[in-house]
């Protein structure tokens, strides 16, 4: 069982992370890049600076082999590890009488991402460089909780019996938003708000095409392992 989860989050994650790397460099990169430019100064919002807009330019990629190399290392480590998860909360959900299979892999990815991104993206949106953000270690402390809690809280949904284990999950799934995300008493960046909200927005929809791609690899990798 341990070999098959293994073997199988290895696969999926590596998937999921070159399927990952070619989205961000595509639609994130290049506006990641744009705000570093106003984060820098080399371009000024309401300035004189040239307004047109880089993101999308196809000769942004090449500009640094280094960094995107980076890129890719974190995202297969970072797929690798949440696939080596869902195979280990496929197994659990095998020996509970649950039948994994590609579809339904897919739906466990987007419960992974209505957890890891979309319910903290409620409170601490995606940060384009050159926005300013409340103090970091609440923010992660916040995020952290926010992930367990809402994770939790969608298990007790989907496996829990009786009106208490809904009750239960519904309330951890909301309890971060009730208490609420650290916040600025202002607001204080440089990168336009139109390129914030372009970028948060990207995030947000590539994270949930990698997340759905992770969950159906593991799937349907899952189906046709001796321990399914």
């Amino acid at each position: 069982m341990t070999r098959h989860v293994l073997t199988g989050g290895l696969i999926a994650g590596l998937i999921a992370g070159l399927f990952a790397v070619l989205l961000q460099l595509t639609f994130v990169v290049p506006l990641l890049l744009e705000g570093e430019l106003y984060e820098t100064g080399a371009r000024v919002h309401f300035g004189t600076g040239d307004p047109k807009s880089i993101a999308g330019s196809p000769g942004i990629i090449a500009e640094d082999v280094a960094r995107h190399a980076g890129t890719l290392a974190i995202n297969l480590v970072s797929w690798i590890g949440f696939a080596i998860l869902l195979m280990v909360g496929f197994a659990l959900a095998s020996r509970s009488g649950h039948r994994i299979d590609a579809r339904k892999g897919a739906v466990w990815g987007m419960a992974g991402f209505v957890a890891v991104t979309l319910a903290p993206a409620m409170g601490l949106a995606p940060e384009l460089p050159g926005t300013i953000a409340a103090d970091l270690q609440a923010r992660q402390i916040w995020w952290a909780a926010t992930v367990v809690l809402t994770a939790g809280g969608l298990a007790a949904l989907a496996f829990g019996r009786g009106p208490l284990a809904i009750f239960a999950g519904a309330v951890a799934i909301a309890l971060p938003h009730i208490v609420g995300a650290p916040t600025l008493d202002t607001y204080l960046g440089v990168s336009p708000p139109e390129l914030s909200a372009q970028f948060a927005a990207r995030v947000l929809a590539v994270s949930a095409a990698i997340w759905a791609v992770l969950g159906a690899a593991a799937g349907w990798l899952w189906i046709r392992s001796p321990a399914a």
